[in-house]
C-alpha cells in the first residue's frame, strides 16, 4: 500500500520523505489555510520535494470553472493531481481533465455508487472518506471493501485512496482490505511505529545492559 501524507507542512513532509515513507501528498483548502501560505507557492515546493503525485484541489463548483482551475494547477508541476469533488460537475471536470492526460483525484466519496461513477469518468484516484463515515456510526472500511470488490470485478484502473484516516488501525485495516493508497496526517503515520510492548521490551533490555557496565562506543 502506498503512503500519501495529508498535509501542506513542508517540514513534516520532508521528515517522512527522507525515511522513504512518502509516495505522494494530498492537500485541500483547509490544509492550505493551516499552512498560512499561498497555494501555488506551497504546492510547487511540495512537488519539488516529492516524486509522487501531489493532489491540489479546485475550489470552483461549476464544471467549466473546475476545468480551468485544474488546468492552472496542473501547470505547477508534472506530478500534480487535480482534486475535484464527487459531484456531477466534478465528474464532468474529471472526464475532461483525465482525457487531457492529467491525473485526477475525485474526493469526498461516501458511497460505492459514487466510486463507480468516478471510475467510469476516468479518475486516477478515488478518495473514500473513512473517518467521516465512522463519525456517523457507519463503518468506513465497509465502503473501502465494497469499492475494492467492484473495481476488481470489472478491472477498473482507478486507485482506491483511503482518506480521512484518523488512526494507525485505520491504516492497518485499509491495507488488509486492499486499498491501493492511504493518505494520513504525519502524526498517524508516525504512530504506526508505536507499541506498548516494544517500549516495555526496550526498557528491560536497557536496564539489563546498564547492569553489564559495558559500552559499545
Amino acid at each position: 500500500m502506498k503512503f500519501f501524507v495529508d498535509t501542506a507542512d513542508i517540514d513534516a513532509i520532508a521528515e517522512l520523505n527522507d525515511l522513504g515513507m512518502v509516495d505522494g501528498v494530498t492537500t485541500n483548502p483547509s490544509l492550505i489555510l493551516k499552512s498560512g501560505r499561498d497555494i501555488l507557492e506551497v504546492t510547487k515546493e511540495i512537488c519539488d520535494l516529492v516524486d509522487g503525485p501531489v493532489s491540489a484541489e479546485v475550489v470552483a463548483l461549476e464544471a467549466d470553472a473546475m476545468i480551468a482551475e485544474g488546468r492552472k494547477l496542473a501547470e505547477i508541476a508534472e506530478n500534480i493531481t487535480v482534486k475535484v469533488p464527487l459531484t456531477w460537475d466534478g465528474l464532468k471536470a474529471c472526464k475532461v481533465l483525465s482525457g487531457e492526460g492529467k491525473m485526477v483525484n475525485v474526493t469526498l466519496c461516501f458511497s460505492a455508487n459514487q466510486a463507480l461513477l468516478a471510475a467510469k469518468a476516468g479518475a486516477t484516484f478515488i478518495s473514500p472518506f473513512i473517518g467521516r463515515l465512522d463519525d456517523l456510526n457507519l463503518d468506513g472500511m465497509d465502503l473501502i471493501a465494497d469499492i475494492r470488490t467492484i473495481y476488481d470485478n470489472y478491472g477498473f484502473e482507478t486507485e482506491i485512496l483511503a482518506a480521512s484516516i484518523r488512526s494507525a488501525n485505520h491504516m492497518k485495516d485499509a491495507a488488509l482490505i486492499g486499498a491501493d493508497v492511504a493518505t494520513a496526517p504525519p502524526g498517524v503515520i508516525k504512530a504506526m511505529a508505536n507499541h506498548a510492548l516494544t517500549d516495555k521490551g526496550l526498557a528491560a533490555f536497557l536496564a539489563d545492559w546498564e547492569k553489564t557496565g559495558q559500552k559499545i562506543l
